[in-house]
């Protein structure tokens, strides 16, 4: 029995699980970081499509199949959790792109906040409020509000500029905030 597999799995860290799963294609240690960073998956993932479980848990599997063929090319320069949300960001805008709900290249040009809404639930959850943002306004918002990126780390990733990232959290705070009023 080699090293590897002498060591108990839950006890490795990331970068040990990672090793095994691209050295001995270990399962199991495939299965702990699976196990360790999907719930927190799933969640970012939910967040910014906004829309059904089964789309989000469907974006997971695309993300974990792309960690899987780029796991050989992760250097190690930012935490693994970091990496794995930044592809599930990619394969997220690959998702909104090929649903063609929106062109999310296009992040200017989304649409300007509705009028007040009438919605026939007394209440309305966090969630479910920024499940109704637009495609643009949802994912810059999850990133800055709920993922702690800083504009700059936004623009980038988005490949837009910082001043439209501050412009779309603007729209969609006061979207969310209407969205939020108008559910009581």
């Amino acid at each position: 029995m080699d090293e590897m597999e002498a060591q108990p799995v839950i006890e490795s860290s990331d970068r040990d699980l990672a090793e095994a799963v691209l050295q001995y294609g270990d399962e199991t240690a495939f299965r702990e970081l699976y196990r360790r960073h999907t719930p927190r998956l799933l969640g970012f993932v939910s967040r910014l499509l906004g829309r059904t479980e089964a789309e989000a848990e469907d974006v997971v599997q695309d993300t974990w199949i792309r960690v899987c063929q780029a796991l050989d090319r992760f250097r190690w320069e930012s935490v693994f959790s970091t990496w794995l949300l930044g592809i599930g960001l990619n394969v997220v805008r690959d998702h909104i792109r090929r649903d063609a709900r929106t062109n999310f290249l296009d992040i200017e040009e989304v649409p300007e906040p509705p009028g007040p809404m009438q919605l026939p639930e007394d209440r309305i959850d966090l969630d479910r409020s920024i499940g109704l943002l637009p495609d643009g306004y949802r994912v810059v918002l999850v990133l800055h509000d709920v993922e702690g990126m800083k504009h700059s780390e936004i623009a980038e990733k988005l490949g837009v500029s910082t001043g439209t990232t501050k412009s779309q959290l603007f729209k969609a705070r006061n979207m969310l905030r209407a969205l939020l009023s108008h559910s009581k």
